[in-house]
């Protein structure tokens, strides 16, 4: 016998659940322009007749917003390292290792939903309602199931459209993009035709999830890498030594920003100009010298060594009078190193002082946590991790960003696949009251191993190689045909996103004041970084709160 139920978007459907364990989603919202998502739970209760072990089962889907509609089958992805021992809250799922539901695959076998005996299967439903749409108001989505061995049954959910848009994303968003890992993983040469439509398709998904801001490898990104060790070259600039003088060619950074252009990216991310954890090296540089392409610096050489400043100033004048003269410039973000500590002060200001006056009108970040590289002036636009967001919103420092990786699972949200999808989408509530700029994670495709001492599969291994707690590498998975699978986690964050748009529309409506007491009326506390919603019921009532205020406006 089969069971079905229209259930939130924000729960994780295991292997040994029963339907019973999830409420019945029977309404939900949407503004104009906003992809929403819900999932349709199926349960075989008994062996398929004739043999077998599953039921395929066919989804037609009828009324208003029907062509607006897109399914998926949500698969579940083997997780040995769910948590860090001893390094977990109450308000995670699971703690052992297990089958985990992530990936979202296209439907098989012409369009139909696997379902499996005694085991729930969760079809992944998204519903974008077109900016211009005249289907406003509230309308029943059916679903009409019609399963292999002759069963019929019919689903339907009441969507409300409000009949006001969504505003454009302001909130800028990195997740790294590594093109290494696409070659890597699909054995093709960096740069070639083939090497770049994977990456157009990776990056094309990425902005679909809202990251507008993207990691732009201007050189080989000097992150997660074994000291003494290379990834494989990704270098966008290409370089000639004549002597003591360098020529720099932009064809494939010119390239790059085209199919930006193309995708929808707004902003370059330029890639780190000094070594991770101390800035005390150089990246990896490759050049033409006398014929010869080879590596002139890396971990060989000092950050501040005359010869490494005077390429990088070279360099430096270089790109931004290019990037200048096509008006690009100011879409272009600095990086000195990434995640620096106390012991690596004196490192890190010696390597800012030897480029600061050259990016003197650009934006220079890093992502951080110690207070003290803001209070001495040293970073104008720190990345704090959101568990150490206090102090710098504590002493409202301007344009305040926010990160986290696979340290941050206490109290805060995190996008882990042993997390609940409310404790990920909880981060756009905090993000909106405390006025965050922008957002950080290191993972968007992250296909090695820790310091990228080898390649991984990802299909396989969501743990980077059984270094960090599943989920905190990667955001998308590597389809055969070089597409970008989504995982939940990722639309789940984007719809973090998209509820920042929300509350700022319903702010223009009444204030903030008001908006952030709606919301911490349904919390039942003060919203702050360390405390996340509880429930799917709590997150999915807060921004239906939203857009009930919105609605009441118009």
């Amino acid at each position: 016998m089969l069971k079905t139920k229209i259930i939130s978007s924000l729960e994780k459907v295991f292997l040994d659940q029963s339907l019973e364990d999830f409420a019945r989603l029977g309404r939900i919202s949407a503004l104009k322009g906003e992809r929403i998502s819900i999932q349709l739970a199926v349960y075989v209760d008994g062996a398929p007749a004739g043999g077998g072990s599953r039921i395929l089962v066919k989804p037609t889907v009828k009324g208003p917003l029907a062509d607006y509609v897109t399914i998926r089958q949500v698969y579940n992805v083997p997780v040995e390292i769910p948590v860090w021992p001893n390094h977990y809250d109450e308000n995670f799922l699971r703690t052992t290792p297990g089958l985990y539901p992530d990936r979202l695959n296209p439907l098989s076998y012409h369009g139909s939903i696997i379902a499996k005996a005694f085991m729930p299967a969760c079809a992944w439903v998204d519903i974008t309602i077109p900016k211009d749409t005249d289907n406003v108001g509230e309308s029943t989505l059916e679903f009409e199931l019609a399963a292999d061995n002759g069963e019929n049954i019919t689903e339907s959910i009441v969507v409300d459209v409000i009949d006001a848009t969504l505003p454009d994303q302001e909130l800028i968003v990195t997740q790294w993009f590594h093109c290494d890992s696409l070659a890597n993983y699909y054995r093709v040469e960096p740069w070639s035709e083939e090497h770049w439509r994977i990456v157009e398709n990776f990056a094309r998904v990425a902005v679909k999830n809202g990251i507008n801001l993207l990691l732009t490898p201007t050189f080989t990104p000097p992150l997660d890498t074994e000291i003494g060790g290379e990834r494989l070259t990704t270098q966008l600039v290409g370089v000639t030594k004549r002597g003591d003088k360098y020529d720099f060619d932009f064809t494939l950074v010119d390239r790059w920003v085209e199919m930006c252009d193309r995708v929808g990216v707004k902003y370059f991310e330029i890639a780190h100009l000094f070594t991770q954890w101390g800035a005390q090296h150089a990246p990896k540089v490759m050049a033409t010298v006398d014929g010869e392409y080879k590596k002139i610096f890396g971990w060989e050489t000092d950050a501040t060594s005359d010869e490494y400043v005077g390429f990088l100033r070279s360099f430096l004048t270089e790109f931004i009078a290019h990037m200048k003269k096509n008006g690009n410039d100011k879409r272009c973000f600095y990086h000195v190193s990434d995640e620096p500590q106390m012991q690596h002060l004196e490192y890190y200001k010696a390597a800012k002082a030897s480029i600061s006056d050259l990016l003197a009108d650009y934006t220079i970040m890093d992502a951080l946590s110690d207070y003290d590289f803001w209070e001495m002036g040293i970073v104008s636009t720190p990345i704090p991790v959101n568990t150490h967001m206090k102090p710098f919103i504590e002493n409202k420092v301007p344009n305040l960003w926010t990160y986290y990786c696979c340290g941050q699972t206490l109290g805060v949200s995190n996008r882990l696949l042993s997390m609940p999808s409310w404790r990920n989408r909880s981060i756009g509530m905090q993000m909106y009251k405390y006025d965050i700029v922008g957002f950080l994670q290191w993972g968007y495709n992250f296909y090695n191993n820790q310091n990228s001492v080898d390649r991984i599969d990802p299909a396989t291994d969501v743990t980077g190689g059984h270094w960090v707690p599943a989920g905190d590498a990667h955001s998308v998975y590597p389809s055969p045909d070089g597409d970008a699978d989504e995982s939940l986690r990722i639309v789940v964050f984007h719809d973090a996103i998209q509820d920042i748009g929300a509350m700022k529309l319903c702010e223009s409506l009444y204030s903030k004041e008001e908006v952030v007491a709606a919301m911490e009326a349904i919390h039942g506390a003060e919203i702050t970084f360390d405390k996340c919603a509880l429930t799917s019921y709590e997150m999915m009532t807060i921004r239906e709160k939203i857009n009930a205020m919105i609605k009441a406006k118009l």
